[in-house]
């Protein structure tokens, strides 16, 4: 079964670029994704453009309505995601606790609805 697991946090929060810190946790990330490509879990993984970049679409009433931003105001914010494949969701949250910014925000893991 697929799982994507989505990765939240503030944007101030965790280790900042140039700093020994975020080397870190860049190591903490190859290191997951070497176990992932080991395992043969890992599906797809990105890093997201920051939430300023994003574009938000609504339809109402047949019309398209454009906003910069994100859909909703939240502290925390989608920032990457991983998709993995894996036989339980135990074994996709195994994966998941390994993605390094779960120390200091939220990685959500859902499984991928199949119509058959």
């Amino acid at each position: 079964m697929k799982y994507l697991a989505l990765i939240y946090s503030a944007q101030d929060a965790g280790p900042q670029p140039n700093t020994p810190e975020f080397g870190q946790l860049m190591g903490g990330y190859q290191a997951a994704g070497k176990k992932y490509a080991e395992d043969g879990v890992m599906l797809a993984g990105e890093a997201l453009q920051p939430v300023e970049t994003a574009t938000s679409i609504r339809i109402r009433d047949g019309k398209a309505e454009l906003m910069d931003g994100p859909f909703a105001e939240t502290k925390e914010q989608l920032g990457g995601f991983y998709l993995f494949e894996c036989d339980t969701l135990d074994d996709a949250i195994k994966y998941a606790k390994m993605i390094p910014t779960a120390e200091y925000g939220t990685v959500e893991v859902r499984p991928i609805m199949t119509f058959d």
